[in-house]
């Protein structure tokens, strides 16, 4: 299992590095201005407890069974936020709100939006690592591999209206620097 794992994360590694390098080959260096948070992608760069959370949460969501997502959510201090109301059970919510009623579109959510590039928001208290980049990121002022990573996470004519309104408005998730996973949300 251990070694099935070190596998997964070695295929989002590298998933994550030739988004990377496209996004870099054509901007030159990953942030479209002075007012956009730089776009990470270096897996390596976050710290170990977001590592780690990064980790559970990718291998649940590959297994294909959303209850695999459970014991994820348990090992948070508090579940985090799916909606913009309290929601007792994440898991019933995504299966409810899936679909199919499995929950397995959410899982993919998830993991696409983690193969993408991510941002540090805030600072001190309220420091948060958050995918994708794109919500901090000026849609209207896409290059054209960003474009690309935007369509794979967003469905196109969903993309197509938030780039002509410059704002992402699709799935989010959060994470501290202590490794809490505070949201995942639209």
């Amino acid at each position: 299992m251990k070694r099935r794992n070190s596998l997964i994360m070695l295929a989002l590694a590298a998933l994550v590095a030739g988004a990377a390098a496209l996004v870099y080959a054509e901007n030159g260096h990953g942030t479209g201005g002075g007012e956009t948070p730089q776009i990470l992608y270096d897996f390596d760069a976050l710290p170990e407890p977001v590592q780690r959370m990064v980790e559970q949460i990718v291998v649940a969501a590959q297994s294909g069974d959303i209850e695999k997502m459970r014991p994820v959510l348990e090992s948070n201090e508090l579940k985090p936020m799916v909606a913009a109301s309290h929601v007792d059970d994440p898991i019933g919510f995504w299966k409810k709100e899936s679909a199919d009623g499995t929950g397995r579109d959410v899982l993919a959510a998830m993991l696409n939006m983690l193969a993408s590039g991510y941002v540090k928001s805030g600072s001190g208290h309220d420091e948060m690592f958050v995918w994708p980049y794109f919500t901090e990121t000026d849609l209207a002022k896409l290059t054209p591999p960003q474009d690309v990573e935007l369509y794979r996470i967003v469905p196109p004519a969903e993309a197509v209206a938030m780039k002509k309104s410059g704002k992402y408005s699709f799935y989010r998730l959060g994470i501290s620097p202590s490794g809490v996973w505070h949201y995942f949300l639209k």
